[in-house]
């Protein structure tokens, strides 16, 4: 129980539901314990009134049922009076008819008032179980965001969505059922156990003799379950894992002939995850044959017991009696039967609790330390900054240092792996550099708020992801709703040389994309990102090789396009393409995580270093393109 300590607070938010739900379960309870009662009256008073028959019709007289006295009161009817006019057989049996009947109607009234409480009982614990996983999702939501890169890297989205889905369901069962039983059973038990110690003390603990042996075994294979349901939710997040994998890179698949390889992988999990849910399953069978066996050992030693007395004449017992323990120990049977059910669910619930608090204490490694900047103006500093990658120990920087005063233009060249992207990342604040300041306009970026720096970053990575939506919405992502939205999303895809893409588009800009924008052509993609990007006129702009999708005389239209929105923004280019960061104001050249070279491109080319030769290497490959 102890993982699921973490729920109290929901609880407390809900506890007057909570407290109005138990008062539910102990009126529907009532009802349905005075119930064996009004049968016990009724056949006691059958019994009475047949040896009743073989009485003088002067000494004969009937009992006044308890229950009846009560509620006939209410009614007005003279109960005394009609039980007292026994004149002869035919009065007797009519009488007797009309008490029961009066009995039937009562016992009607308690199972009509035991459902009606019932319903309400549900309707405020099962409820108060849907609102706490309403809660809960949006917890475990939230938090997701929150997390850093690196969680997401060492964490498949396919489990990611299982424990926000699946783990939460089963957590669900146990706010709702395996409460509203557990409760259930407790006050039925203690009503009926005191209903029946009042009729007879030695009957009761008779009957009561097999219950401590089900709580042993309830004991030891709560265990075995709780190990059984941790091993079925994992294995249920690798088929969500293999599963989203599979269709998110459906084409690679196809492309390689790789789908009976798929299909096989996939069956081979679904196996493993049929044979622990049967291993399960197997482990859950047990429980309800046991609880019905006790139950049914109960019912034996009850008339067994109860006939021993009747026929010794025992006058505390009666007929009425033995069919009201009867009764008793079968209303006892489903709560006690729900057991092993109940358990269950919270060995599930508390493995499922496990898995989602693991991701809840998982502090992001990038959070706020202060917020001293008021507004940002886009002046970005280096000083002897290194970094490397904690999962894999790649040290990507070494003491880079550089100045983007500004509004001004740094770009950054260099082989695949010499950093370059690490150097985007450490500005958006993905990761914090591991020595050295990174400062935003003179201010250490971690006392800089996230939601502010990240408001003002226009960033297009290399991979770029779309959402499956319409390429007006794509675009349009990071705005609020304004008036002159739709003016904005033309003007960021005319400077993202896309607009004559879209307006093709049968449906233009309402056109909907595939999963990560698969209907687009990867150029199409990054050029719309170039839109996401630009349209909320932040003041840094990072472009992260986002035109190596486009041929040179696309490049050349979206750069001319952008200088305009460049313009007093300070931006950072990444990219291998000379022609992409030749008008920048500053050029670094990486190699193996340090700043080989630096520079405008006048300077770099005259000192004939790496960027010469790199400058060179591409005009060959130009040369050697087909002209067509």
């Amino acid at each position: 129980m102890r993982p699921l300590l973490k729920l109290n607070p929901y609880f407390a938010r809900y506890r007057w539901h909570l407290i109005a739900g138990v008062f539910f379960i102990a009126l529907s309870n009532l009802f349905a314990v005075y119930s064996p009662q009004v049968v016990r009256e009724a056949i006691d008073l059958i019994g009475t009134a047949v040896r009743q028959l073989e009485l003088p019709p002067e000494q004969r007289q009937l009992p006044v049922p308890e229950l009846l006295q009560v509620w006939v009161g209410w009614t007005g009817i003279d109960l005394q009076a009609r039980l007292q006019d026994l004149h002869d057989d035919s009065a007797l049996k009519a009488t007797v008819v009309w008490i029961t009947s009066l009995l039937a109607v009562l016992y009607l009234v308690f199972a009509l008032l035991k459902g009606f409480f019932m319903f309400l009982m549900r309707q405020t614990i099962i409820v108060v179980s849907r609102l706490i996983e309403y809660d809960l999702k949006n917890t475990v939501y939230a938090h997701y965001q929150r997390l850093d890169r690196g969680f997401y890297k060492r964490n498949s989205t396919g489990d990611l969505m299982n424990r926000i889905s699946e783990d939460v369901g089963k957590v669900r069962m146990y706010l709702g059922p395996a409460v509203m039983y557990t409760v259930n059973l407790v006050v039925l038990f203690v009503m009926c156990i005191g209903f029946m110690l009042h009729v007879n003390a030695e009957l009761t603990l008779w009957t009561l003799a097999p219950l401590p042996l089900m709580s042993v075994v309830i004991y030891y294979v709560s265990d075995l379950i709780n190990r059984r349901s941790t091993e079925v939710q994992q294995q249920q997040s690798r088929l969500s894992t293999l599963a989203q994998e599979s269709f998110s890179g459906i084409r690679v698949l196809r492309a390689h002939a790789k789908e009976a390889n798929a299909v096989e992988r996939f069956q081979e999990a679904a196996a493993d995850y049929r044979d622990r849910s049967l291993a399960q399953a197997r482990i859950d069978a047990l429980f309800m044959p046991a609880i019905m066996l006790l139950i049914g050992l109960s019912t034996v030693l009850t008339i067994l017991v109860g006939g021993l007395k009747l026929i010794q004449g025992d006058p505390t017992v009666s007929v009425g009696n033995i069919a009201e323990f009867v009764i008793y120990v079968n209303m006892l049977t489903w709560p006690f039967a729900s057991v092993g059910w109940v358990t269950s669910l919270i060995q599930q619930a508390s493995a499922s609790m496990v898995r989602i608090n693991e991701f809840l204490d998982t502090r992001p490694a990038i959070e706020d330390q202060a917020d001293d900047l008021a507004e940002i103006q886009g002046d970005i500093t280096f000083r002897n900054v290194g970094f490397t990658y904690p999962d894999t120990g790649i040290e990507a920087l070494r003491n880079v240092s550089f100045h983007i005063p500004a509004g001004g233009t740094l770009a950054i060249v260099g082989h695949t792996g010499s950093g370059k992207s690490t150097v985007a990342e450490l500005i958006g604040r993905l990761h914090d550099a591991t020595s050295g300041t990174v400062l935003i306009d003179g201010v250490p970026i971690q006392r800089v708020k996230l939601e502010k720096l990240r408001s003002q970053l226009g960033f297009v990575p290399q991979d770029v992801f779309l959402f499956s939506d319409s390429i007006r919405n794509n675009i349009a992502f990071r705005l609020d709703r304004a008036d002159d939205l739709d003016e904005r999303v033309v003007g960021a895809a005319k400077a993202a040389q896309v607009h004559s893409n879209i307006v093709d588009f049968p449906d233009g800009y309402e056109t909907l994309l595939g999963e990560r924008g698969i209907t687009l052509s990867g150029g199409q993609k990054q050029r719309v990102s170039i839109a996401r990007a630009i349209i909320g006129r932040p003041r840094i702009l990072l472009f992260d090789d986002a035109l190596s999708a486009v041929d040179t005389a696309t490049e050349e239209a979206i750069l001319r396009e952008l200088k305009a929105v460049m313009k007093g923004r300070t931006t950072v280019i990444i990219s291998h393409r000379i022609s992409a960061v030749r008008d920048a104001d500053h050029i670094l050249v990486l190699d193996h995580g340090t700043v080989a070279e630096e520079g405008t491109h006048e300077q770099l080319l005259a000192r004939g270093g790496q960027y010469a030769r790199l400058h060179e290497e591409q005009l060959l490959e130009e040369a050697r393109e087909p002209r067509g």
